[in-house]
């Protein structure tokens, strides 16, 4: 367990970043940063609209006792009460594994906190500059979080360090005082999941609950804080510096906040994977765009690829899938995909793509070896090498960070929009992107929400 000086500096830093959270006006965020958390939002939307449709979210939405309520379920036809929406939705985000992030935060801040700050507007019916100041308050706090916790060997991020963000964006909302905002967060990370990654690789979907339990408790965590029923105790230091993870660096929490902005650090996914499988896809398919010849016949063509990466990404080596998840957490899998569609899209997941005989016997032929030279370089660097061994000659591809990452070939607007365009059709495109424009000046956030349910 944590030591008493331990909790003492979580409590502080937890106090001086919520006070920074409480008092955050959208009208005062630079223009590049209220640019970027409108591109983070639109793909947010959209990456949960396609996870919505897919059949495991409709069949959990299907079984699921839903009450009357003004938060939109989204894509379901149908509103709910705040909480229903913000543990659906949340699962829902992250269904495709299409969901932004941030390297340093090693995790997903924004779909964390995206559907808890979604629910409690539109229950509270704020205006649009609330729910944006909620929304990047929830980001920069889930980031600040994600990249102050170290988590143990085997411990997946979804749901733990996240809650914090979910936290402080709902507490934002209810237009909490900087004392109520620092308990609501404190609250959160004693509601923290405890998910072994392990759960992703054997393809279990009760990762994707996850998410949806991390948007669902940080809003409970608020709703406890408006009660009085919270307190700052420095919690963190033993949930996620003891209990989940190795350590948990308060000094650094609250450093320059209004200076350093962590969502203009994030990452977009243009593949339907893990992003520790995204380095080797990029490389891959970086080698045929150089060489067409192989796209035409891969099976026939490519004899063997080499995959060298780091050590976070050395467990994703399997060659079975028996669920979608499963795949998605497969470098062989992703590579294959790449190699016989030219990208890794949701489709390539779907059950009668995995058992495609071709996809199969090329993930049979992909290497997963780690490179200690390659895990040197985390944070900073995802790199991944690839060596594809054709039925001719020897390709070799090395790339930094995956196609997407603000610091390697990053997504503008319109990749963001083609993005969306590819998930979820042309014509709801322009609806998400409309109703986030009009979300962010609307004098009453409710009913422009309630589109979400109809997309």
């Amino acid at each position: 367990m944590a030591t008493e000086a331990a909790r003492r500096a979580a409590a502080r830093a937890t106090g001086e970043l919520a006070a920074w959270s409480a008092g955050l006006r959208w009208e005062e965020v630079p223009e590049a940063v209220a640019d970027r958390l409108r591109l983070v939002l639109v793909d947010t939307v959209a990456v949960t609209v396609a996870g919505a449709r897919s059949p495991e979210q409709r069949a959990l939405v299907g079984q699921w006792p839903t009450a009357d309520g003004p938060a939109p379920l989204v894509g379901a036809g149908r509103t709910g009460t705040a909480d229903e929406a913000a543990r659906l939705n949340g699962t829902a985000g992250v269904r495709l594994e299409l969901d932004e992030g941030h390297k340093h935060a090693a995790g997903h801040p924004m779909t964390h906190a995206a559907h808890a700050v979604l629910a409690a507007a539109a229950e509270a019916d704020v205006d649009g500059p609330a729910l944006f100041a909620a929304a990047l308050a929830g980001y920069e706090v889930a980031a600040r979080f994600g990249r102050a916790t170290r988590l143990r060997e085997g411990m997946h991020p979804h749901g733990n360090w996240g809650v914090a963000g979910a936290a402080a964006g709902a507490a934002r909302v209810l237009g909490l005082s900087g004392a109520a905002t620092a308990a609501a967060i404190d609250t959160a990370a004693g509601l923290a999941v405890a998910g072994p990654f392990a759960c992703a690789l054997d393809g279990n979907p009760v990762r994707d609950a996850w998410v949806g339990a991390g948007n669902a408790n940080g809003l409970a965590a608020a709703r406890m804080a408006a009660a009085g029923l919270a307190r700052t105790t420095g919690t963190a230091a033993d949930t996620l510096g003891g209990l989940l993870g190795t350590s948990f660096d308060a000094d650094g929490l609250a450093a320059g906040t209004g200076r350093r902005w962590e969502v203009t650090g994030n990452y977009f996914k243009r593949h339907a994977c893990c992003s520790f499988t995204h380095p080797a896809v990029d490389a891959v398919l970086a080698v045929v765009g150089r060489h067409p010849e192989l796209a035409a016949d891969p099976v026939r063509r490519v004899a063997e690829v080499h995959v060298e990466t780091h050590a976070l990404a050395g467990g994703l080596d399997r060659t079975q899938w028996p669920t979608r998840l499963a795949a998605m957490f497969s470098i062989p899998f992703a590579v294959a995909a790449a190699l016989l569609r030219g990208e890794v899209g949701p489709e390539a997941s779907d059950p009668d793509a995995l058992r495609d005989e071709r996809l199969r016997a090329l993930a049979g032929r992909v290497g997963v070896r780690v490179r200690p030279e390659l895990t040197a370089r985390l944070p900073a660097e995802r790199a991944a090498r690839v060596r594809v061994v054709t039925d001719r000659a020897e390709h070799v591809e090395e790339v930094p960070n995956p196609v997407g990452d603000a610091d390697h070939r990053p997504m503008d607007a319109a990749a963001v929009r083609a993005k969306a365009r590819s998930l979820v059709g042309a014509p709801t495109a322009r609806a998400i992107t409309d109703l986030v424009a009009r979300l962010e000046t609307a004098a009453a956030v409710r009913p422009v929400l309630r589109g979400l349910a109809e997309l």
